[in-house]
C-alpha cells in the first residue's frame, strides 16, 4: 500500500481538519518528449507525466497544471502564466498548453499534482520548465553571412565577433543556425557537446536553429564569440550516384546567429551577424560527409575565439542569400558522442600500415592520441568494416556508389597534419564514418593501441527497453539490432553510416516498433516526418529516400518504401497516444492515398520496389504494395476520424474494402488455399495486412507453416518478408515456427550473421552488401511482443491498456523483458522451474493490462501463494483455449502457473 501523508488545514472558522495526500505521484515531467528543453517554437506545446504510486490498482482521475513566469512564483503554487483548475480526465501526456499566448524567449515553469482514483489529490511534483526559442523569422535580428559563394571553396570558414558588455549578466542565449554544420565558442570555449548540428532537413524548405544557454560563459567587458562551418549536406561536393552534388539547396557554407544578452540592469542587448563580422579560414582544409576530413595543425589560429585575439587580417563577412526554407527550432536530441571505444587489436600487415580492430561495427570517426613527430607530417586515417585477405582495409563494398574520377576521389578518409610542437590529438568535427576497422598509415612512429580510439555518435535519444533470454545467440541478435539502428539514426533514420547515409523510407519504417521498444525516437521521428512531407510533391508522390536532391523520384519509391509517412506517425499513436503527428499531416496523407489510387489498376498497385533483398524466392511487387495501400487507406480513414471528418473517414473505409477485395480476386487461389507464387513473403504478407478473409485464414496459415518447413525452417523472404513472416506467426499463435527460424544459425539467417562474427545487422543474407544496415531489425521488436508477450492495443492508444501475452518457448528456460512505455515502467519476466512457471509482471500507473498464461484450469494459477479471485487489482478471470485470460490493474505481481496443467 502507497503512503499517505495526513496535512493539517486551518479553516477561517478556526476549525482544525486534515487533509488526506494521495501516495501517487507524478514524475518524469515531458513537453514534446524532452525534458527541460530551450528554444522551441510550437506555441501551444504538449506537456506529459508518469505516474507513481506503491498501491495497486491507482489511477488518476484528474490533475492541475500551473505555469508560472518564475520558478520562486511556481515555488508559491501560483500559476500566473496559467492555472489548468481541476481537469477530470485520465490523461497524463500529450496535455495541450492552454493559456495566454506564449512569448519569444521567455522561460515558463511548470508543475503539475493529480487526484487518484479515491478523489485524493497529490502533492505537486518537482518543478520543470520549456523556453521558447524565436517563434517567427520577424523575430531576428542581422543577416544571413559567409566567407565565400563559391561552393567548390574547400576549406571551413571561421567567424568571430568581439562585443562589450557594460553590465553584468543576468541570462544569455545564442539563437543558431550554421549551414551545413556548425561549432560555437564563446571566449574560447566550445559551447555544448552536440554534434553535426544542425540536423539535416531539405534546406530549401526548412532548415533548423539551435538554443544554448551561455549565460555562464560571458563576462562584464571584452566578449567574443566564434563560429566554424562545415558543409555537411548543404555543400556536397563528392559526386555519387544520389546528385547530392546538385542539390538544389546546395550553396556554401552560410551562418544566422542572434547571441541575445539580459544584463543586470534589465536592458537587453542583441548581438547579430552582419558584415562587421570578420572571416578567415581555418585548420580544416577539406570536410565531405563522404569523403572525410582533413585538418592542418600549422594553420591554427591559437585563441582564435578569444577577446584578445588579432584579427587585423581577417576578412570581413558577406551578406549572403538565406537558404530559402522556413527557419524552425530542433526539438528533438542532437547527435552525441555515448560512446569512446578502445580499439581490441593493433595488426601492421605492411610496414607502416597500422590496422586497429575495435572489435564493434558503428558509426561515428576515430581520435588520434599523444601523436609526435616532424612538422608537416600527414598521417592518413581510412575506414571499413571489413578487411583483405592480407589484412589491410577493403573498402570496395561502401565505395560502390561514388562516382569514378581522376584523381579518384576520396571516401572515409581522414587525415591530419602535425604542426610539430609536441603531443598532438585530434578527431574529426564534420564528417562520420561507418566502420570497426581503422587503417592508419604516414605516423612517424610505431603505433599501439593507446595511439586511437573510437567515438559512437548518434542522435542521443533515451533508453527504453532491455531483453534477455537463457538463449545467448538470441541476445546477441537484440544487441546487434540495437548497434545498428543507434548507428543509423543521425538527426534522420538512414541505412547505412558508409556508402550512402541516406533516409530510406522503406529500411525507417520496417525498423520503427523495434525503435520505440528499446528507445524514445519519437522527437527525433517528428522532425523526420515533417522532412517527407517538405519532399511530398503536389500530385501526392514521395521519394524513395528523404530528404532528397531529386534522385529519390527516380528510383527506389513506391508504397513499400513511401509508406513510412503514414506507419511512423501510426505507430507513435498507437505507441504514444500522439494524435497531432496524424493530424498535422492529414492533408499529406489524403494526397499520398489519392496519388495510389491514380497509379491503381483495379485497387492493385504494382509500382516501386517490392521485397528487397531476398534470399531466393521472388514475390511480385504487386503483392506488397497492394499491401501496403490498404494499410495506407485505413491509416487515412482512422486520421480522418480524429480530424473530424467522417465523410471522408468512410470513403477511405470504403476503398480499404475495395482494396482487400480486389487483393483476394487477384492473387488469392481457392483450390490450394494460397496466394499468388506461394512464397513466405506473400502468404506472410496477407496474413500480417489482414487482407485474409477469415474463412481462409486456417489454410493460409497452413500453407504458410508448409512453406517454412519445406525450406528447412530456413527464412526465406527480404526486408518486408522478415517483418510479416515473424508477426503473422505470432498473430496466429505459432511463435514456436517463428523463434525455430530465428534461432538458425545456417544461412540465411541472423544467427548466421552472427556465426561470422557480425556485431551489427546486415543487408543480405549471404553479407556481401553492407553489413550495418537496420532493415532487418524488426525482429527485436518481435523479442518485446513475443517472448516478453509485451504488445500495446490500438483501441487504447499509448499503453493506456494493453496485452502481455509471453509464448512459452520449449527451448527457452527464462525470458526478461522491461518497456518504460510512455505511461511508465512495464516488467514482462518468466522462468522456468521444474514444476512452475514464475512470471514478474508489472502494469505502469494509470494503465490496464489484458494478461493472458499459459494454463486451462484457473486454480493452478496463484499470486504470492493466493487464488486468482483473492488477488486486489485482478479481474475478469476466464480461460480462453489453452490461456488464462484476466485484467490487471497496475502494480507489481508475481504469479505461479503449475506447467502443463
Amino acid at each position: 500500500m502507497g503512503m499517505k501523508k495526513i496535512i493539517p488545514s486551518f479553516t477561517f472558522l478556526f476549525c482544525f481538519c486534515y487533509i488526506t495526500l494521495s501516495g501517487m505521484h507524478p514524475e518524469e515531467l515531458r513537453c514534446e518528449y524532452l525534458v527541460n528543453p530551450i528554444g522551441i517554437d510550437i506555441t501551444s506545446p504538449r506537456l506529459s507525466w508518469k505516474l507513481s504510486s506503491d498501491e495497486r490498482g491507482q489511477s488518476q482521475s484528474a490533475y492541475q497544471i500551473i505555469v508560472a513566469s518564475t520558478k520562486e512564483t511556481l515555488a508559491e503554487n501560483i500559476g500566473d502564466i496559467w492555472n489548468s483548475g481541476k481537469v477530470e480526465s485520465s490523461r497524463n501526456n500529450h496535455i495541450k498548453y492552454a493559456g495566454p499566448l506564449l512569448s519569444s524567449c521567455r522561460r515558463y515553469h511548470w508543475k503539475v499534482r493529480v487526484w487518484d482514483k479515491n478523489g485524493e489529490r497529490s502533492e505537486y511534483s518537482n518543478p520543470a520548465f520549456w523556453e521558447m526559442g524565436l517563434l517567427d523569422r520577424v523575430y531576428w535580428q542581422g543577416d544571413w553571412i559567409g566567407r565565400t559563394t563559391d561552393t567548390n571553396s574547400l576549406p571551413s570558414p571561421m567567424f568571430r565577433k568581439t562585443f562589450v558588455l557594460d553590465e553584468g549578466i543576468n541570462d544569455a542565449r545564442v539563437y543558431i543556425c550554421g549551414l551545413g554544420y556548425y561549432d560555437l565558442f564563446i571566449n574560447g570555449q566550445k559551447v555544448g557537446d552536440h554534434i553535426l548540428d544542425p540536423g539535416y532537413t531539405r534546406y530549401d524548405k526548412r532548415m533548423l536553429y539551435v538554443t544554448y544557454d551561455v549565460t555562464d560563459l560571458l563576462n562584464k567587458g571584452k566578449n567574443t564569440v566564434g563560429v566554424i562551418l562545415g558543409h555537411g549536406w548543404y555543400n556536397v561536393q563528392t559526386k555519387a550516384v544520389w546528385y547530392f552534388d546538385r542539390a538544389p539547396w546546395r550553396a556554401a557554407p552560410k551562418l544566422l546567429l542572434n547571441l541575445r544578452v539580459e544584463q543586470q540592469n534589465g536592458e537587453f542587448k542583441t548581438i547579430n551577424t552582419d558584415n562587421s563580422w570578420k572571416t578567415s579560414t581555418c585548420p580544416i582544409t577539406f570536410n565531405s560527409i563522404y569523403g572525410g576530413e582533413t585538418y592542418d595543425a600549422r594553420l591554427e589560429k591559437t585563441g582564435w575565439s578569444k577577446p584578445d585575439y588579432n584579427d587585423s587580417d581577417w576578412d570581413n563577412a558577406i551578406i549572403v542569400n538565406p537558404p530559402g526554407g522556413i527557419l524552425k527550432a530542433q526539438i528533438m536530441q542532437p547527435i552525441r558522442i555515448t560512446k569512446t571505444i578502445p580499439p581490441a587489436e593493433v595488426t601492421e600487415p605492411k610496414e607502416g600500415v597500422y590496422v586497429f580492430d575495435f572489435g564493434q561495427n558503428m558509426a561515428g570517426f576515430a581520435e588520434l592520441n599523444n601523436i609526435s613527430g616532424p612538422e608537416g607530417t600527414e598521417i592518413t586515417m581510412k575506414y571499413s568494416e571489413r578487411l583483405k585477405p592480407d589484412g589491410t582495409l577493403d573498402q570496395g563494398p561502401i565505395a560502390v556508389h561514388m562516382v569514378d574520377t581522376d584523381p579518384p576521389q576520396r571516401f572515409q578518409t581522414d587525415k591530419y597534419i602535425l604542426n610539430g610542437q609536441g603531443n598532438e590529438s585530434w578527431h574529426a568535427r564534420f564528417t562520420y564514418h561507418g566502420f570497426r576497422y581503422v587503417e592508419v598509415t604516414g605516423a612517424p612512429s610505431k603505433l599501439t593501441k593507446e595511439n586511437l580510439k573510437a567515438h559512437f555518435i548518434h542522435s542521443d535519444i533515451p533508453e527504453t527497453g532491455s531483453f534477455k533470454c537463457s538463449n545467448p545467440m538470441l541476445n546477441k541478435i537484440w544487441e546487434n539490432s540495437r548497434w545498428a539502428y543507434l548507428s543509423n539514426l543521425q538527426s534522420i533514420p538512414t541505412d547505412c553510416p558508409h556508402r550512402e547515409k541516406n533516409g530510406w523510407t522503406g529500411d525507417a519504417h520496417l525498423a520503427a516498433e523495434q525503435a520505440i521498444f528499446n528507445y524514445e525516437p519519437a522527437a527525433v521521428y517528428t522532425k523526420w516526418i515533417n522532412d517527407l512531407d517538405d519532399e511530398q510533391r503536389a500530385s501526392g508522390e514521395l521519394p524513395g529516400i528523404v530528404p532528397t536532391s531529386g534522385w529519390g523520384y527516380d528510383w527506389g519509391n513506391g508504397p513499400a518504401w513511401d509508406s513510412a509517412f503514414l506507419l511512423i506517425p501510426w505507430y507513435m499513436h498507437v505507441y504514444y497516444g500522439d494524435d497531432r503527428i496524424l493530424t498535422n499531416h492529414y492533408a499529406g496523407f489524403k494526397r499520398y492515398v489519392d496519388y495510389l489510387v491514380s497509379q491503381s489498376s483495379n485497387c492493385i498497385v504494382s509500382i516501386g520496389l517490392g521485397d528487397w533483398s531476398p534470399y531466393k524466392s521472388q514475390t511480385p511487387e504487386a503483392i506488397t504494395s497492394t499491401g501496403y495501400f490498404y494499410r495506407d487507406a485505413l491509416i487515412l480513414s482512422k486520421t480522418a476520424e480524429l480530424v473530424g471528418k467522417p465523410e471522408e473517414a468512410l470513403k477511405y473505409e470504403l476503398l480499404a474494402d475495395a482494396i482487400k477485395d480486389a487483393f483476394n480476386k487477384k492473387f488469392y487461389i481457392p483450390s490450394i488455399g494460397s496466394y499468388s507464387n506461394k512464397t513466405q513473403t506473400a502468404l506472410s504478407c496477407a496474413l500480417y495486412q489482414d487482407l485474409v478473409e477469415p474463412q481462409n485464414a486456417h489454410n493460409v496459415l497452413s500453407n504458410l507453416i508448409d512453406t517454412v518447413s519445406a525450406a528447412d525452417y530456413q527464412i526465406d523472404t527480404g526486408i518486408l518478408g522478415a517483418k510479416y513472416l515473424l508477426n503473422a506467426l505470432l498473430q496466429y499463435n505459432r511463435a514456436d515456427i517463428a523463434y525455430k527460424i530465428i534461432n538458425q544459425k545456417d544461412k540465411p539467417g541472423w544467427g548466421w550473421w552472427i556465426e561470422q562474427g557480425a556485431t551489427t545487422l546486415w543487408e543480405s543474407w549471404d553479407g556481401t552488401a553492407s553489413r550495418n544496415h537496420i532493415m532487418f531489425g524488426d525482429v527485436s521488436a518481435w523479442f518485446f511482443k513475443a517472448l516478453g508477450g509485451i504488445s500495446p492495443d490500438p483501441q487504447h492508444p499509448g499503453f493506456k491498456r494493453f496485452v502481455i501475452n509471453p509464448r512459452i518457448i520449449d527451448d527457452l528456460n527464462w525470458v526478461k523483458t522491461s518497456y518504460n512505455s510512455i505511461n511508465g515502467p512495464i516488467i514482462s519476466e518468466w522462468t522456468k522451474e521444474k514444476e512452475y512457471i514464475n512470471f514478474n509482471i508489472t502494469i505502469p500507473v494509470n494503465s490496464k493490462a489484458t494478461v493472458m498464461l499459459p494454463g486451462t484450469n484457473t486454480k493452478q494459477i496463484q499470486e504470492n501463494g493466493r487464488p486468482l479471485d483473492k488477488i486486489r487489482g485482478l479481474n475478469s478471470v476466464r480461460v480462453s483455449k489453452d490461456k488464462i485470460v484476466f485484467e490487471l490493474d497496475s502494480g507489481h505481481y508475481k504469479f505461479t502457473s503449475a506447467r502443463n496443467n
